[in-house]
């Protein structure tokens, strides 16, 4: 009798144990689910070689900033098929791109902390002269402090960022698929990241 008296109440016991468990498991119905931490492979510091963080990049880049100057006679053409040699972001370096616009400016790759917490971000490729708060005269010289008005990605609007480097080479936005997302006016790619279409 004892042992059937033991054999109930161990049975008794799981049974009650996994009733508590599938109690505190809940339906989802009611509860969110945590906010997963991106792995390091989903994360981009360094974006010498990706740049859109996973990429939080806008499919529609919008309109050029007000104030840039077209490109009189720019070695590709609006509408021109063309292939990108530039690995901002993954998948971006071979792809075919259809240009979108062409401009004469000065070109920046900077470094950022972004306004919105994120990690800082180093060698942003690229920002035109006139996404800078008050610039003053371009090109400014590499070091330069300045305060983005560009927003490319989420955080870059009003960051304060170093200008790591310059070129006056034609900058171009342009419309290429990525992942299977269709990017329009994608800004920016200046001349040396392209080659000539198929």
């Amino acid at each position: 009798m004892n042992k059937l008296t033991l054999m109930t109440r161990l049975t008794l016991g799981a049974a009650v144990g996994a009733l508590a468990l599938t109690s505190c498991a809940g339906t989802g119905d009611d509860e969110t689910a945590p906010e997963s931490t991106p792995t390091q492979d989903q994360t981009q510091t360094d974006t010498s070689t990706s740049d859109a963080q996973a990429h939080d990049h806008d499919p529609d880049g919008g309109p050029p900033p007000a104030g840039i100057q077209e490109a009189e006679n720019p070695r590709y053409q609006v509408g021109e098929e063309v292939i990108l040699q530039a690995d901002h972001m993954p998948g971006m370096d071979g792809a075919e791109a259809t240009i979108s616009g062409a401009f004469d400016t000065t070109t920046y790759s900077v470094s950022y902390t972004p306004t919105d917490g994120g990690e800082p971000v180093t060698d942003h490729k690229w920002v035109v002269h006139e996404e800078l708060e008050n610039p003053g005269e371009a090109p400014l010289e590499a070091g330069s402090d300045v305060v983005l008005d560009a927003d490319h990605m989420p955080g870059m609007k009003g960051a304060e960022a170093t200008i790591d480097r310059s070129t006056d080479e034609t900058v171009y936005m342009v419309d290429f698929a990525m992942d299977g997302m269709e990017m329009t006016n994608h800004k920016w790619v200046v001349e040396s990241e392209i080659q000539p279409g198929n």
